[in-house]
Parts: C-alpha cells; sequence; structure tokens
C-alpha cells in the first residue's frame, strides 16, 4: 500500500484537474475524451498522436480522438484560461517572472497551418517548420508553459483561400512574433497569475517597442539584446569593453542540470528620464553583461527596466529565469507529446497544444509539491534567495559615454 501511495495521490490530483476542465465541455463523451487524451499524454505512449493515444485508452479507432481535435464542440481558450488560474493557485508567488520565447515544429509538406521554410531555433536552421509564441510562468514553486500562439508568416496570411483551408479564423491577419508576444502578456496580465517580471531572449529584448509595451504596463523586465543594441548612445557592446576589471563580479544564475551556472557580471545605471510633473522616478534602468568564465570573448547583453531597490543579484536571478521555458519546452515535448501531434489544421494545432500544456503544467505542479514535502525547515529547495554579496554595486559609467536618456531606444 505505501508503494502504491504515490499513484494514489497523482490520480486524486489529475482527477482534481480533469473536473476543473469538466465543464468547458457539455456532453459526457468530450469529457471522457480529454479524461483520456490527458492520460495518454503523461502514459507511457511512444508517440503521442491520435492513433497511439487511442489505442493506450483503449479504444478500437482513433475516430473519438481525432473528433476531440477537430469537430467537438469545446474552445481551446477556456482551457488556457483554466490552465492559467491552476497554475496560479499551486504555483503562483509575488514576483513571478513571465518568459517569452518561440520554439519550432519540424512538418513535412504544405498544408499544416502556418508552415513553411523559416528559422527555428529548435532545429539551429532554416526547416519547413511551424513557429508557436510560447509564454512560460516561473516562481520558487516551479514553472509552466501558460499560454501560445500559433505565428502565422504573410504567405499564409496574404492567401485567404489557404487559411480557410486550414479552418484559421478570419480575424487572424499577420502578426510578428513580438506582437504576438505582447497578445500573450496581456492576457497574462489580465489572468489570476501574479506577475512581476518578464524576460526574453533578443528576439525580444531588441525590440523597444516590446519594451516599452512593458514599462506602460508596469512590469520589470531583463531582456537579452545583440551586442550591437544601442544603449542610449554608444552600442552596448562598446559600453562594456570600458568596464574595469572590479566591475565583473562572479554571481550564479541559478541551478542547472549540472549545479549553479556561475558566470561572471557587470551591470551600470542608466540615468532616469524626468518623472512627469516632477514626480520621483519610481524604476530605474540598467545595461547588464554576462560573460562566460571558460570563454571571456563569450559575452551576453541585456537590457533591464527595475524598481528602484532592486539589486543586480536580482538581475542576475531573472536573466537566468529565462532558461527555465527551455527546460518546460523540452518537458512538454519529451514527457507530454507537444510535438508529437499529426495534425493539421489551426483549430487541431491550438487544441493539442493547450492540452500539452495543461498535461505539462500537472507535472510541473506535482513536482513542485514533492519537492516541497522533502524540503527541511519548511523551505524550498528552489528558493530564489539569493546567496550572492547583496552589497554587490553598479560601477559608474565613463562620463564621456554616460547615455542622456533612458536606455529604451
Amino acid at each position: 500500500m505505501i508503494e502504491d501511495a504515490p499513484t494514489h495521490v497523482w490520480d486524486e490530483e489529475l482527477d482534481g484537474l480533469l473536473r476543473r476542465i469538466g465543464n468547458r465541455f457539455t456532453r459526457v463523451e468530450p469529457r471522457r475524451l480529454v479524461r483520456d487524451y490527458i492520460h495518454g499524454l503523461l502514459g507511457q505512449v511512444g508517440r503521442k498522436n491520435g492513433w497511439q493515444i487511442a489505442e493506450y485508452a483503449g479504444h478500437t479507432t482513433p475516430d473519438g480522438v481525432q473528433r476531440l481535435l477537430s469537430r467537438t464542440c469545446w474552445n481551446a481558450d477556456d482551457i488556457r484560461d483554466d490552465l492559467q488560474a491552476y497554475v496560479a493557485q499551486h504555483l503562483g508567488t509575488e514576483g513571478g517572472v513571465l518568459i517569452i520565447d518561440d520554439t519550432g515544429f519540424v512538418k513535412k509538406g504544405l498544408t499544416s497551418a502556418g508552415v513553411q521554410r523559416q528559422y527555428s531555433g529548435t532545429a539551429g536552421r532554416t526547416e519547413n517548420c511551424q513557429i508557436g509564441v510560447f509564454a512560460a510562468y516561473a516562481t520558487t514553486r516551479g514553472h509552466a508553459l501558460v499560454d501560445r500562439e500559433l505565428y502565422l508568416p504573410k504567405s499564409w496570411t496574404d492567401d485567404r483561400p489557404r487559411c480557410r483551408a486550414a479552418k484559421i479564423p478570419e480575424e487572424r491577419t499577420f502578426a510578428t512574433k513580438g506582437e504576438l508576444a505582447r497578445t500573450v502578456i496581456t492576457r497574462a496580465l489580465a489572468s489570476p497569475l501574479p506577475i512581476a517580471w518578464v524576460t526574453a531572449d533578443a528576439a525580444y529584448g531588441q525590440d523597444s517597442h516590446f519594451r516599452r509595451f512593458l514599462e506602460a504596463r508596469g512590469l520589470s523586465y531583463v531582456v537579452a539584446v545583440p551586442k550591437s543594441q544601442p544603449a542610449s548612445g554608444p552600442r552596448i557592446d562598446h559600453l562594456f569593453s570600458q568596464a574595469p576589471p572590479e566591475a565583473w563580479q562572479r554571481l550564479s544564475a541559478g541551478h542547472g542540470a549540472k549545479g549553479e551556472r556561475y558566470y561572471d557580471w557587470a551591470a551600470a545605471h542608466l540615468p532616469s528620464a524626468d518623472a512627469p510633473d516632477g514626480d520621483i522616478p519610481t524604476s530605474r534602468h540598467w545595461v547588464l553583461a554576462r560573460r562566460s568564465i571558460a570563454k571571456p570573448d563569450d559575452i551576453a547583453y541585456y537590457l533591464a527596466c527595475t524598481p528602484l531597490e532592486a539589486t543586480i543579484a536580482d538581475l542576475v536571478r531573472i536573466a537566468g529565469c529565462r532558461w527555465k521555458i527551455e527546460e518546460c519546452f523540452q518537458a512538454a515535448k519529451n514527457e507530454c507529446g507537444l510535438d508529437h501531434y499529426e495534425v493539421r489544421r489551426y483549430i487541431g494545432w491550438m487544441r493539442h497544444i493547450t492540452l500539452a500544456m495543461l498535461a505539462h503544467a500537472f507535472l510541473a505542479v506535482t513536482a513542485g509539491e514533492e519537492r516541497k514535502k522533502g524540503a527541511p525547515n519548511g523551505t524550498h529547495p528552489n528558493s530564489w534567495t539569493s546567496h550572492q554579496p547583496r552589497s554587490v554595486v553598479s560601477w559608474q559609467l565613463a562620463p564621456a559615454i554616460v547615455p542622456s536618456t533612458p536606455g529604451t531606444s
């Protein structure tokens, strides 16, 4: 019975999650089908497509599973909202971080919604693929994917008959990945998720519209930028080329698979703009650099906007959080079949991806609860309480290169 206890708890928790989304389906049959689908995504199924999930559930044909993803009446966005509420309830804390990134799904043929030859960071090259823009939510309790949008290139949005054949909604027009990211963030802010910070890679961070969007909504951020990024004047790499040796501090960007991820970091404040009507500024702009210990020429750069009381250790922690969405992608693909789908239409993609995200969130919540039970003295093993010296200070920009306005080029 002791050995059976974890399975019993697992089943109870999963049943609770399935009851949470059950009212999104008006009939018993789709409720049963979505239960079977989630169980299949979480089960020991080699390739988590319609055929193998149906076989795992004991169905004689995949018709029911295929119907669930195509013709059955339900809204994937409703399940997305339930997912966000579930993550907020179990993982949400003050100071939560929203992480934005995209991932590729390599596909054959030309009929899958949004597919074309385009660069995929997942493959590391230009491939025939679909691209999804995702948001993950991270706190001390764990991290999980919480939203998604399918990127539709102009080759699709300019071809309305092709869009109609793939069941792409008429209202979906061309939107850049940055615009999709802003849509995802707007929805997250309207959800129960407590969000204080946003982080993203350079594809999003270099976009001044993206950064101003975050600032206008009172969100702090640490976003990667290319070395050629202007920091209100000079290129950011030129700023850091003048940093004295003592400006670099060895700090951990968080715990990784091989232990603490240590880098050398340097940061400097950028002058603040005058607050409206003479008010005291409530935020501060920074430039931040991360230098590899093994390869000193390998330097990554960031722009940040933070509360006045934020320290370099806080910036390093948020910058290090960006890797958590990579962990989410890997886990959701390997364990929940995020990329195992064989659907071609837009609605099928949204439904499968949303259910796979829900399955992954369940695993994230379950793992977080298990870690919490094993933590000594009621502390959380993944606590973000920094072991860095809080007295670390920024270096002063040389007068000749001090920008005259905040770093929002």
